[in-house]
Formats: structure tokens, C-alpha cells, sequence
């Protein structure tokens, strides 16, 4: 029987980032993804740009496509949106992995991460990196998108969606797995929320800071591949 892998991208990313993933996880596995709402080339929406949205976003693609309770792997915001979800609809999950998620939201951790969610300050100080959101989002505007993640991100500092209490009772299988060097979602802070999912593991990737791009990939398929696998057979 195949495990069904359900792949959610981070914070201004999209899809076509877990291609590396979808091309290297075992062939017996069904892996898929999709684009939140307002990345790689979606429409922002009218319904909202918020992580209730995007937790919704997860369950209702589960449920569109009929799937059995899905192993996911989130990266940074895509695992927040995961847990989110979980906490929601727990029936949907057989099992989350998250990499580089921040989970301490605070008015003064999200006014440290929107402070360069402004699209003339980008083109400036990386224009390169602003070319390449660009690309990845058009046709949306980049200061659009820019302006609601900055929105979703303070939101998210004044009301944090996951907490000791609704994590404690979360009885998904949750693998967290954190940078040595990442200072986005910090080694301190994912372990002390790791700490309080009953069936959570945590684990230090050696020095490896938070963008994707600069995590092993070999080590990252197959960390997710073994924890599907002691899920599946009731090890985790």
C-alpha cells in the first residue's frame, strides 16, 4: 500500500521548491503539493491570507482528493499551517514533519520578521532575491504579496494559533526537526514546543541555518522517509 506524502511549502515559496523532494522520496510513495493561496502564481483571494486560510487550504485539498490520512512535510510556515490543521482535524493526519518552524510568535518576534517585507527595501538591499519572488509569484504583485504576509505574520504575533494547550492534546505522530544554525525558528524555542506534543520527537540538523535550500537534501528525504515508516509501523 502506498503512504500517501503531502508536501507544503514556506513563507514566500511555492510548490515548485519541493520538487527536490517529490523527485528523490521512495517511488512507492504518493507525494503531492500544491501552492498556498497568493504563491507561485495563485491568486491572493478574496476569502483572506491568514494560516486559519492556508490550515483550511490543507484540509480541504485532503478531503477534495479523497485521501487517507496524509504524511506531511512542512517547511516553516507550511508546518504551522500543518499543525494548525491538525489541531482542527486530527483524523486527516497520519503523521507531520516540520523543518525550520518558528513557533514563539510574539508583537516583537513578528515585527523582527516583517521588517524587510517591503518591496521597495527588498529591491534595494536584494534586488536579486526581489527578482526572484517576481518570478516565482507572478502575476501577483510582489508588494500585494508582501504587505499580506507581513499582515498574516503580525496576526500572527498577536493571537499564536498554537500553544502548549492545543499542542499537548495533539495525538498526531509530530517530527520537528530544526537548523543548528537557524535563527528564524531558533533551536531553544522548537525544542521547548516539541516538548509538549505527546507523540512529538525533535531533532538538530548540524549546521544547517533555515533556508531550504541549505539543508542536505539527502539527510532531509530521509529523515521523512524513516519517520513515515516507524509511523507506519507503530514505532512513533
Amino acid at each position: 500500500m502506498k503512504h500517501t506524502v503531502l508536501l507544503l511549502h514556506g513563507a514566500l515559496g511555492a510548490e515548485a521548491q519541493l520538487k527536490f523532494l517529490k523527485r528523490e522520496l521512495p517511488p512507492f510513495y504518493d507525494v503531492l503539493s500544491f501552492s498556498f493561496g497568493g504563491h507561485g502564481g495563485r491568486p491572493l483571494g478574496a476569502s483572506g491570507f491568514s494560516m486559519k486560510e492556508f490550515a483550511g487550504e490543507i484540509q480541504q485539498f485532503i478531503l477534495d482528493h479523497s485521501l487517507p490520512p496524509v504524511h506531511v512535510f512542512g517547511y516553516s510556515m507550511g508546518g504551522y499551517a500543518a499543525l494548525t490543521a491538525a489541531v482542527a482535524q486530527p483524523e486527516l493526519f497520519a503523521s507531520i514533519t516540520t523543518l525550520g518552524t518558528k513557533f514563539d510568535w510574539s508583537p516583537g518576534t513578528a515585527a523582527l520578521e516583517t521588517r524587510l517585507l517591503d518591496a521597495e527595501k527588498m529591491r534595494e538591499k536584494v534586488p536579486q532575491f526581489a527578482a526572484q519572488l517576481e518570478h516565482l509569484h507572478a502575476p501577483t504583485p510582489l508588494p500585494e504579496l508582501l504587505t499580506a504576509t507581513a499582515t498574516l505574520l503580525r496576526s500572527l504575533g498577536d493571537a499564536p494559533l498554537l500553544h502548549a494547550r492545543n499542542l499537548s492534546e495533539l495525538e498526531v505522530p509530530v517530527q520537528v526537526l530544526v537548523g543548528e544554525l537557524d535563527k528564524t525558528a531558533g533551536v531553544d524555542a522548537s525544542r521547548s514546543f516539541a516538548d509538549h506534543l505527546p507523540r512529538g520527537t525533535f531533532e538538530i540538523i548540524m549546521n544547517t541555518p533555515h533556508p531550504l535550500e541549505k539543508v542536505n537534501p539527502d539527510l532531509l528525504v530521509n529523515r521523512i522517509a524513516r519517520f513515515v515508516e516507524l509511523v507506519q509501523e507503530g514505532l512513533a
